[in-house]
């Protein structure tokens, strides 16, 4: 890791904090403890840096889903990503800290491996928001007075790329970037190329997803595939729709994170663009087009 991660573990079971701060010093992670959730929030004001919570649900005075809550209503921490670890894995309380803003889910008991892997998506995610704050810096005034445009793409860069450019020209950039960027990629690694669920989750544990859409992209039956995303301003929102070249996919189950989906590396992305980037999300057809909305309350001026 060229730049430590530092994390705060809240858990009231002293044993259960020492060993995930065992496991996380291990693989090379700054790790911060807290015992309750006020002792948290003392150390995240003292931790400004934080870049990661691993939060336990049961707590008693001050539970996990109100830490989330207060976390992710402070406007400088909502993009602070949240693992919510507990042993109450009932789907309605599973639900409940999916909405809170909880994305990464960690139930208990749960092995080592399991535990780094979740924590490496969500610093993988973490790098991905930093990354696009940097791309969206200075250029908001210019790109805020667009109204419409037509673009394709077939690549994970042109996808990124595009991705901060649309997002540009919206009030809310940094929240809507994530979404597309998401959305996207989408279309490039599932829609163009054919990348199933399955298949993703196995080479992200691999480490050859990169690797294995590079050479899809080469093969002949897909080097004239493009992805298409058109943007437009209306009066009260800003219409975006992108569109593959796939068959489609069974998306309403993609709506929500799934409970029986808590501890896949993959497949929460279109959840949390739904809930973090748009007003709207509405998959059209087979699912290989999808309208996004987001509302036009202050343009740049």
């Amino acid at each position: 890791m060229s730049e430590k991660v530092t994390i705060l573990i809240v858990d009231d079971e002293e044993f259960n904090r020492d060993i995930l701060k065992e496991y996380l010093e291990e693989a090379g992670y700054r790790v911060l403890a807290a015992e309750n959730g006020h002792r948290a929030f003392s150390q995240l004001d003292a931790h400004p840096e934080t870049d990661l919570v691993v939060l336990d649900r049961m707590m008693p005075d001050m539970d996990g889903i109100e830490v989330l809550k207060r976390i992710k209503n402070h406007p400088q921490r909502r993009d602070l990503p949240v693992i919510m670890q507990t042993a109450a894995a009932a789907s309605h309380q599973v639900l409940e800290g999916i909405r809170a803003g909880a994305f990464y889910y960690l139930t208990k008991p749960y092995e080592r491996a399991m535990l780094l892997a979740i924590v490496e998506t969500a610093s993988a995610d973490l790098r991905q928001m930093r990354d696009i704050r940097k791309a969206l810096a200075g250029q908001r005034r210019v790109l805020g007075l667009m109204d419409e445009g037509r673009f394709r793409f077939r690549t994970l860069e042109e996808a990124k790329s595009l991705a901060h450019l649309v997002a540009g020209c919206c009030p809310e950039p940094l929240q809507v970037v994530y979404g597309l960027c998401e959305l996207m990629i989408n279309a490039v690694e599932h829609g163009n190329l054919g990348i199933t669920y399955a298949e993703k989750t196995a080479l992200i544990r691999s480490g050859g997803w990169l690797q294995e859409v590079e050479r899809r992209l080469m093969l002949p039956r897909n080097r004239d595939k493009f992805a298409v995303l058109e943007f437009r301003a209306r009066e009260r929102d800003i219409l975006i729709l992108v569109r593959d070249q796939g068959v489609g996919f069974d998306w309403p189950e993609y709506l929500e994170i799934s409970p029986q989906r808590l501890t896949d590396l993959n497949g929460r992305g279109i959840a949390m663009a739904r809930a973090i980037s748009f007003s709207s999300i509405n998959f059209l057809g087979s699912g290989n087009e999808v309208a996004c909305t987001v509302p036009l309350q202050a343009r740049l001026e």
